[in-house]
């Protein structure tokens, strides 16, 4: 009488490691976008009149030792100019990072290094002040 044996139960796992491969892909995903563009700026200067702006198509940010990043690599002036230039600068929308020790000649010297590659739209990064 074969229909009233006891079958041994069976945890299917190709289904379980389905989805824990899923949750892994879909937190490291989150994790990433939650991580700045470098994830080297971490303190950036208050203003108590920022406003939220788009995503930036370009994002520089100036160490505290004068080094520019770009695009996940350090970048020279000239590097930076030629970079805007081939990004359709007319279109392009800059946003410059710096930390809270950047002096102002830097900054200028950045803004200087993109305006000479043609683009309009620049912005400044800054955290909402309290």
């Amino acid at each position: 009488m074969r229909y009233f044996e006891t079958r041994k139960a069976r945890i299917e796992i190709i289904p379980m490691i389905d989805i824990m491969l899923f949750l892994l892909v879909f937190f490291a995903m989150m994790t990433l976008k939650m991580i700045p563009t470098s994830g080297q700026l971490s303190k950036l200067p208050t203003s108590s009149t920022t406003v939220k702006i788009p995503p930036p198509k370009l994002m520089i940010e100036i160490h505290d030792d004068g080094t520019l990043w770009a695009e996940g690599s350090a970048r020279s002036a000239e590097e930076l100019t030629a970079m805007v230039k081939s990004k359709n600068p007319a279109d392009l929308a800059v946003t410059i990072a710096g930390g809270e020790k950047v002096n102002l000649q830097q900054l200028m010297s950045t803004i200087d290094s993109v305006k000479r590659g043609g683009a309009v739209q620049i912005g400044l990064a800054a955290k909402t002040s309290n």
